[in-house]
């Protein structure tokens, strides 16, 4: 019988992974953060860390960092076959497979996280930029990518809720102020 992976287990190794291979919340967040705060002013960085986790949640994200972080580790320790083990360990520009594997988890989030991600991949803001830049045996190949996408489904994810809070506060003020007239006129 095949055995079924309980949530809490996948979750818990997403993020033991992504630690093992020098990556935090808070590295994610920072991107989310810089991404927004021209948009959002007074944005807290905690709001930003706490969408960074909400999509993280997600089994999608979740299995393309476990697939991406271990072709990855396999790569570093030259263990995958010719010739994807030059192409992954060289991150080879006309690849796409890294691209496309974290681009699957970013279109649940919206237009404005495809163009997020176009952006980062781009720009290789934060994390990723470290993440992309070789340093010794350690391949990335994946995981910049990766990190691109939770980074902008995070953005993405607290623009749509900060623009629903910002609705939601209008209204109120509104109806506050509907009351306010129909009290002002029986007055």
């Amino acid at each position: 019988m095949k055995r079924q992976v309980p949530s809490k287990e996948v979750k818990e190794a997403v993020l033991s992974r992504l630690v093992d291979r020098g990556v935090t919340i808070e590295d994610i967040a920072e991107i989310v953060y810089i991404m927004q705060a021209p948009y959002n002013v007074g944005i807290k960085k905690s709001a930003c860390m706490d969408s960074v986790r909400a999509v993280l949640e997600k089994r999608e994200v979740q299995h393309a960092i476990l697939v991406g972080t271990e072709l990855d580790r396999l790569a570093e320790e030259g263990m995958l076959s010719e010739p994807l083990q030059s192409i992954v360990e060289s991150d080879e520009g006309l690849f796409g497979c890294d691209e496309t594997l974290a681009l699957g988890s970013v279109f649940g989030y919206g237009s404005i996280a495809v163009t997020t991600f176009g952006h980062l991949d781009k720009q290789k803001i934060g994390v990723i930029k470290r993440l992309d830049t070789k340093q010794g045996n350690a391949i990335h190949t994946f995981l910049d990518d990766l990190i691109a996408s939770v980074a902008a489904s995070a953005s993405s994810r607290l623009a749509h809720r900060l623009r629903d809070e910002l609705e939601a506060e209008n209204e109120r003020a509104a109806k506050e102020g509907r009351i306010q007239k129909t009290q002002d006129k029986n007055n």
